[in-house]
């Protein structure tokens, strides 16, 4: 059977250290590229570039006026104060005429600098005489208030990059290039599924004590699309291994990606490690994080397959911390995988050695000497209002024991693009 690229790596049941995941992620994701598709600048928002841009116009494209004035030529006028005509009126967007010799053209930002002027004088130093004329009234210099054609950009000039992702000021670019289609990488297409027999969709009555609301699906839908992905949602699993095995072989003729959520733990009801060894390959299983041990990797034929813990904290982080690194290098995205860190201190502490990498749900706080970070109350997998009410999360390593005024390795949601 075939796999998704992922090199052959074995399946191990010991944990394996976060760094070493998140690499073999980041290259199991790199090892196949996406079709190239173009797409209208309007709709190439948060695509991945799949060819460099080089400037095809100078930007600006010819000499313009930097603020609104008069433009003239320095070398044949006299000594300020000045009284020249007005030999003509130019806006932004006219063509203008050349510039009459000793006189001035009224002129507005950003309009062409006409030929045979070589400064611009601001307004606030002129004064309009009723004659159309108008008196300079403080020196100037030549090149004054001017912005030169390939000031910006010159023709050639590498602007973006193959595998850049492409945010608000990108699509600017690209527009002001005069550049309407983008050559970017086809979307991923990624199918979902819950597996739980007590999970109840949002909106429907709970029939008993068992039963809870599957938010699973909705963090996952909500997190992939931050992504720009295409999601197909198979909904939720009946915990048994025939209908596991049918679900995961339905998806993986549908998405280049699976991602299940629940039964890759070691329990009774947990069907999807053994329906993913049965139907292709796993990778690898069980990672040193806390929350979210339990993740498995793996493919289906030419599928992709991510499996996350069932537990909706675990499910946040494992998927922001891991999942997503896969994600971005299959999307064919070069750079910008690690998300922003920063050393704070914490007001918390942590005395006994972890056992696995934690990241902690922590705050922004100010304590009177500077800002803190400080821990949600509960930690536990299965609150997901710790991530509700934090700014990020603090990665504190295995084995260290820390104090309040030590400092952390803090990571904002908004690093991760889901604050």
């Amino acid at each position: 059977m075939s796999d998704c690229g992922c090199g052959d790596l074995p399946a191990s049941t010991s944990l394996m250290p976060v760094s070493q995941a998140i690499e073999r992620l980041r290259q199991a994701g790199l090892a196949k590229t996406p079709e190239i598709e173009t797409v209208p600048l309007e709709s190439a928002l948060n695509r991945v570039l799949a060819q460099d841009i080089l400037a095809p116009v100078n930007v600006p494209p010819r000499d313009n006026s930097a603020m609104d004035g008069y433009a003239l030529h320095t070398d044949s006028l006299g000594e300020v104060p000045l009284s020249l005509h007005i030999s003509q009126r130019i806006p932004a967007g006219a063509n203008p005429l050349p510039l009459e010799p000793g006189t001035a053209a009224r002129i507005f930002t950003g309009a062409v600098i006409p030929e045979g002027a070589n400064a611009v004088v601001m307004q606030e130093n002129c004064c309009v005489e009723a004659n159309n004329r108008v008196i300079i009234r403080q020196a100037f210099r030549t090149g004054e208030n001017i912005r030169r054609a390939g000031q910006d950009i010159t023709v050639g000039t590498p602007i973006l990059t193959q595998g850049e992702r492409l945010g608000p000021a990108a699509i600017g670019m690209l527009a002001s290039l005069g550049i309407a289609r983008v050559p970017v990488y086809r979307r991923l297409r990624v199918a979902i599924l819950s597996t739980g027999d007590e999970l109840v969709e949002p909106g429907n009555p709970l029939q008993h004590s068992g039963q809870i609301y599957n938010s699973n699906r909705y963090l996952l839908q909500a997190l992939l699309k931050r992504l720009d992905v295409e999601i197909v949602d198979l909904g939720v699993i009946a915990d048994n291994l025939p209908d596991t095995l049918s679900a995961l072989q339905r998806a993986q003729t549908l998405a280049d990606v699976v991602i299940s959520t629940g039964g890759v733990s070691v329990g009774e009801e947990d069907h999807v490690k053994t329906a993913v060894e049965q139907t292709g390959k796993l990778d690898f299983w069980k990672i040193a994080i806390k929350p979210g041990k339990p993740l498995a990797f793996g493919s289906l034929g030419e599928t992709a397959f991510i499996g996350l813990p069932g537990n909706p904290q675990s499910v946040w982080i494992t998927f922001l911390i891991l999942g997503r690194q896969f994600l971005l290098a299959r999307q064919g995205q070069s750079q910008g995988y690690a998300p922003l860190e920063y050393r704070m201190p914490i007001a918390f502490e942590v005395s006994k050695p972890l056992k696995r990498e934690e990241y902690f749900r922590v705050r922004i706080v100010n304590d009177g000497t500077g800002q803190t970070l400080e821990k949600h109350g509960n930690q536990s997998s299965g609150v997901l209002s710790s991530s509700l009410r934090a700014d990020g999360v603090a990665r504190v390593p295995a084995g260290v024991t820390l104090k309040p005024g030590d400092f952390v390795h803090f990571l904002p949601f908004s690093g991760f693009g889901v604050a």
